[in-house]
């Protein structure tokens, strides 16, 4: 009997309904890191190293998006060249966003993710939301490197006094390394060089 009561009350509650709308407390909150975990890096280290991360995270974020507000924005003689180089920068720092906001919740903590909460984080300067001229795109996006680079470098070496070796390895082959290939393929780009006739040649010509 009372099995035949257990089955009809589980029926009663199956249903193909969705359950819409359905909100709750936070089950970590951010700043935060799981206190218990076999990762043999003390908690005070865990919630230092993700703070800087998730900063780190946020101008990424920031640089990604900035690159895709130039991809689509670029115009000029090298449109086509800054469009794919543009769109090729974003990729790849898209893959380090991922990285970064996985190394920061394997340590425990909560990753930044929202646009919004990037916004009030990140250091990068905000920029219009109109059409800028190339040398002005390619300038912003090479301060916005060097603000990912000041604070990589130092993040690398204090993850490595703490012991943390994943995140000093992240940082130091990936982040770093990839800001600093894309800061010398922009930088070429703002090289004042003749395109068609070399400067020497015409001021010779000139003499004769």
């Amino acid at each position: 009997m009372a099995k035949k009561q257990n089955e009809s009350k589980s029926n009663r509650n199956v249903s193909p309904q969705p359950r819409l709308h359905q909100r709750a407390r936070e089950t970590q909150s951010y700043g935060t890191v799981r206190y218990a975990l076999p990762l043999e890096l003390e908690e005070p280290v865990r919630v230092q190293i993700t703070n800087q991360l998730n900063q780190l995270l946020a101008d990424t974020m920031t640089l990604r998006d900035l690159y895709k507000k130039c991809h689509w924005q670029v115009a000029g003689p090298t449109f086509y060249q800054l469009h794919l180089l543009f769109d090729k920068h974003y990729g790849e720092q898209n893959e380090l966003v991922d990285s970064i906001a996985e190394r920061i919740q394997m340590l425990g903590g909560i990753s930044l993710a929202m646009a919004a909460d990037v916004a009030e984080t990140t250091q990068i300067e905000r920029p219009p939301r109109g059409r800028e001229e190339v040398p002005v795109q390619l300038s912003r996006l090479i301060d916005a490197h060097q603000i990912i680079i000041q604070q990589s470098r130092p993040l690398a070496r204090r993850a490595a006094e703490l012991g943390d070796d994943g995140t000093n390895d992240l940082v130091v082959s990936d982040v770093i390394r990839t800001n600093e290939l894309q800061i010398w393929f922009l930088s070429e780009h703002l090289v004042d060089v003749p395109l068609v006739e070399a400067k020497e040649r015409a001021a010779s010509a000139g003499a004769s």
